[in-house]
């Protein structure tokens, strides 16, 4: 007979896992597998380890999010569809209805643009009219714009290809591409939080801060031609990129969030919206888990950029501005974090700096590469 303590002992994880949580991990095994048949020759240990990293990584991420499963299964066919319309040259992009108008990487990524905009403005109507259909909207919306901006990366990086084998690479490379990935990287973090909280009148927030990226990528496609694909230079041309990248735009990802979380934790504090929005102590839970994630994922990354440097330049640390200032965000999150769980420091002035955060963090994202130059300097407006 079991005791009632025995009873309140969760299962051990891996017994938790069903017939299609396994299957789905096999998928992404035969998946990589299948990248791997096909690229090898083209791939070092290191990117093989990538490879083979991300498969188990989006495995667990499947396991614990379900969602991410759609996602990734609808991004691979949509992309995997696309590039089979391509018939290996860029000219199809003119020449075929579903590449011009939807799934060609610059379509792709419009169409993204405009399904934030639209999400924005579901999300703000549901908040104001209090309408769970506009909110539902609003989600499908966000959604649907995280299928189509992954669908445009993926075929951008097929596309790079198609240019030349030496000019091909992934598209994290340049201040166009990383805006992209940081909408996405945003709205998959706000997604996630949504679900968990099972609220979703913080989206119109949220989105505020992914359509101003939406406005920049917008601004830098028309005024400056950004969305040419380029090759990539010297200093870029490693595996490091692959993994650098992704992990600090985790960090900016949701350090953004927790900065739009503050802006309504403020506003419920003066009483202000205090009837739609979730309450203080929900607020200031999700402020402190997402800026809680992003330092994680900073910290790695900023680990990850020092280990690149000692590859590329000799020295683990050089006082580049970009160092500087991804050194200044990391002590900035650092001490809110010491005061939110050492001091016990709660309320308004945590939001504040939250809020102040995410201007220091936008400059050492973009602000560097408009005012200073450095060893950095391959991303200049």
């Amino acid at each position: 007979m079991k005791t009632a303590y025995m009873e309140d002992v969760p299962e051990p994880f891996f017994k938790r896992l069903g017939l299609l949580d396994w299957g789905y991990a096999l998928l992404l095994l035969l998946g990589g597998l299948f990248a791997f048949q096909q690229y090898a020759e083209f791939m070092d240990a290191y990117e093989v380890g990538i490879l083979f990293g991300s498969v188990a990584l989006f495995s667990w991420l499947g396991w614990q999010w379900k969602p991410v499963r759609t996602l990734l299964l609808v991004v691979a066919a949509i992309s995997l569809g696309a590039i089979q319309l391509y018939n290996g040259s860029r000219a199809s992009v003119e020449q075929v209805f579903l590449l011009k108008f939807l799934f060609a990487s610059q379509s792709a990524i419009m169409w993204m643009n405009v399904l934030f905009v639209l999400a924005m403005l579901a999300y703000w109507l549901g908040l104001f009219a209090r309408s769970a259909f506009a909110f539902k909207v609003g989600s499908g919306l966000t959604w649907s714009a995280v299928v189509m901006g992954f669908v445009g990366l993926m075929v951008r990086w097929y596309e790079s290809y198609l240019i030349a084998p030496d000019v091909g690479h992934i598209p994290i490379s340049n201040l166009y591409e990383v805006f992209i990935l940081f909408c996405l990287i945003t709205a998959l973090a706000y997604l996630y939080y949504e679900a968990r909280y099972a609220t979703r009148q913080l989206g119109g927030f949220v989105l505020i801060v992914i359509n101003a990226a939406v406005g920049f990528i917008l601004w830098y496609t028309f005024d400056r031609q950004a969305y040419e694909i380029q090759p990539l230079v010297p200093a870029l041309q490693s595996y490091w990129m692959k993994i650098h990248v992704p992990a600090n735009f985790i960090g900016y990802g949701t350090f953004a969030l927790a900065a739009m979380v503050a802006a309504a934790y403020l506003l419920v504090s003066k009483g202000i919206l205090a009837s739609r929005l979730p309450s203080l102590e929900v607020l200031d839970d999700l402020m402190y888990k997402a800026i809680s994630v992003g330092f994680a994922f900073f910290t790695i990354a900023t680990i990850l950029g020092a280990m690149w440097a000692a590859e590329a330049w000799g020295g683990y640390w050089s006082w580049d501005p970009k160092e500087t200032w991804a050194l200044i965000v990391w002590l900035n999150y650092a001490a809110w974090l010491h005061l939110r769980l050492v001091k016990g420091l709660r309320g308004p002035i945590l939001a504040w700096w939250a809020l102040v955060g995410l201007v220091v963090t936008t400059f050492a994202f973009l602000g560097v590469n408009m005012f200073l130059s450095g060893l950095h300097s391959y991303g200049e407006l």
